[in-house]
């Protein structure tokens, strides 16, 4: 990474940016427009290829550094720091597979060469996938809606999947990378939402798109586990969440000052105290799933999966509670929609929905300690 030709870290580019960041967020928030303003000023940054190796022409950012600048740009602009780590776990996949010895290097060296923005469905489609795809010569033709698109409005290549009926193998889902401007791909406007509304999590309509046998990057069996997961599974969460928690501990922030302004209420007290044990209770988790991830040096397994989700779920559950309870301390005052903390509380809510929900990673946890293939 580079600024005015000067080697920098992410942190250092996210502390740069950040406070023009949070200036324009409650704009976006407000309007449901997406932060293009960011993203560009993130591009003329290279944080986009921050994660790639420095031998491929990225920044050579460690996972554990990306996970720290999203959780800090969190503080500034939550939308920002979700899209983008939609876009930065994607890169983080591509760097486990390039680490081992798998097919990596060409796409890490597009995105790090062109700044390319990685647009992800996985957790719309997860084991089953959504959609169609027929085959036809030379390849497949697919039709789908695929929903919560982050970044998309700036996105160049839609990383995603479809699944289909094989004549011979039977319900197969085929991955691929899609173009944006690909005929046939449509960004829907329906991102009108209660949460990270700048975060451009449109849906994208496939239609009768076109993707030829060789932008197969992988076959498998309809609603089974692959191995593929683990991977995703132990990389991502992390990513994901990090913005989420960079929220809540603003809004803790806000909560301390507000309780310093009135030091001698002994309601105060307690409030602040369930604040702090849920703040923490957070904090530890999260650094429990960075290090699950080991800087890229794990084998993909699914006991690690299950340890790994099993903490995204208490993590964020302690996100939630630590946004409720930082609105609960400053009262009523803090519903305004010109304060910063109603905004927060509204952007902390969307962590319980990533892969995976707690109801699900439940049962996901359960197969696996019995020693089963997970179905969920």
């Amino acid at each position: 990474m580079s600024t005015n030709d000067q080697q920098t870290t992410i942190s250092e580019v996210v502390q740069a940016l950040g406070p023009a960041f949070a200036e324009r967020a409650a704009r976006h928030d407000l309007e449901g427009s997406f932060v293009g303003e960011n993203y560009r000023e993130l591009k003329e940054h290279k944080v986009f290829s921050a994660g790639v190796p420095a031998e491929l022409g990225g920044g050579g950012a460690s996972h554990r550094e990306l996970c720290e600048a999203l959780r800090e740009l969190g503080k500034y602009c939550g939308s920002t720091a979700l899209a983008l780590s939609m876009h930065t776990h994607l890169v983080a996949a591509q760097v486990w597979r390039h680490r081992h010895g798998m097919p990596a290097e060409a796409l890490l060296r597009k995105v790090a060469a062109g700044q390319l923005v990685l647009v992800s469905t996985g957790a719309g489609d997860w084991l089953n996938s959504v959609g169609e795809a027929v085959r036809v010569e030379g390849g497949f033709k697919v039709n789908a809606v695929k929903r919560f698109s982050s970044g998309s409005p700036a996105g160049d290549l839609l990383v995603t999947s479809a699944p289909y009926d094989d004549a011979k193998d039977g319900a197969q889902v085929i991955h691929f990378a899609v173009p944006m401007r690909a005929p046939g791909v449509t960004r829907l406007e329906d991102w009108d939402v209660l949460g990270m509304r700048g975060s451009g999590s449109h849906s994208v309509e496939l239609k009768d798109v076109f993707v030829p046998q060789e932008s197969i990057s992988l076959q498998r069996v309809r609603g089974q586990w692959h191995p593929s997961w683990s991977v995703i599974i132990t990389v991502a969460p992390p990513i994901y969440l990090a913005p989420y928690l960079g929220v809540v501990e603003r809004a803790a922030e806000l909560a301390r000052e507000h309780a310093r302004r009135a030091p001698s209420e002994p309601g105060l007290w307690t409030a602040l105290g369930e604040l702090e044990n849920s703040l923490t209770t957070a904090q530890m988790a999260f650094r429990e799933m960075v290090e699950l991830t080991n800087g890229y040096d794990f084998e993909p397994a699914l006991p690690r999966c299950s340890r790994m989700l099993v903490r995204k779920t208490i993590a964020t559950n302690a996100i939630l509670a630590t946004a409720n309870r930082a609105l609960e301390l400053v009262g009523g005052r803090g519903l305004f929609r010109r304060g910063l903390l109603e905004r927060l509380v509204r952007d902390a809510q969307g962590a319980r929905f990533h892969p995976l929900p707690e109801r699900q990673q439940l049962s996901f946890t359960g197969q696996v300690e019995l020693g089963l293939s997970p179905v969920v």
